[in-house]
């Protein structure tokens, strides 16, 4: 199941408890309201059924209320356990899924770490490029697995709402101006959403 339908589950989930404790408080209210509607009767008001079948009457509203109180807080103790418990589990989740991430970016780590230990001794230096380019590779191939990927801004129009500038310059063309001319900082989208601005410079 998709992290998205996930949510959309847990919340119609959510909903319905709340519907269900809602619907009971309404026919607390309404037994409620019964049973005072027939403790009030009008003395003057003469009544169909005789005093006995009042007492029933009252005897039954009485306990159909305490019935459905005892419904109502149980049902409220198990809408806040099953929110409790749900929190929990997102919680649990969430650590779940940092974890994973940490431990696929481990073995990134031992290749800077085997090509650091052979600086010393590499005499080619096309060959240490060479090492340090398939590191970098394998690093973005596993950010954009996981929905991160960089900006391209160089060239593009300069918008306040992608891009942080940090300077002007004159333009060296005039279909350069109001164009980024230089990326100082490469910048980061994570799912469409821009999780670092990337610092440009821009041609006036």
């Amino acid at each position: 199941m998709s992290r998205k339908n996930s949510k959309e589950k847990h919340k119609e989930d959510v909903a319905g408890k709340e519907q269900e404790v809602e619907k009971n408080e309404q026919l607390k209210d309404e037994v409620s309201e019964k049973v005072e509607n027939t403790k009030d009767i009008d003395d003057n008001k003469e009544s169909e059924n005789t005093p006995e079948e009042e007492v029933d009457q009252v005897a039954m509203l009485e306990k159909q209320l305490a019935e459905l109180n005892d419904k109502h807080l149980r049902l409220i103790a198990e809408y806040d356990n099953y929110r409790k418990r749900t929190l929990k589990e997102k919680l649990d989740l969430t650590k779940t899924a940092g974890q994973k991430i940490f431990v696929n970016i481990l073995p990134v780590i031992d290749d800077f770490q085997r090509a650091i230990q052979h600086l010393d001794t590499a005499n080619d230096l096309d060959a240490i490029r060479s090492g340090i380019e398939l590191i970098y590779n394998k690093f973005m191939n596993y950010l954009s697995q996981h929905g991160v990927k960089a900006m391209d801004a160089v060239n593009q129009e300069f918008n306040a709402d992608l891009h942080e500038a940090i300077s002007k310059v004159p333009a060296p063309s005039e279909e350069m101006k109001g164009k980024i001319i230089d990326c100082v900082e490469t910048g980061y989208v994570l799912d469409d959403k821009v999780i670092r601005f990337p610092k440009v410079i821009v041609g006036e």
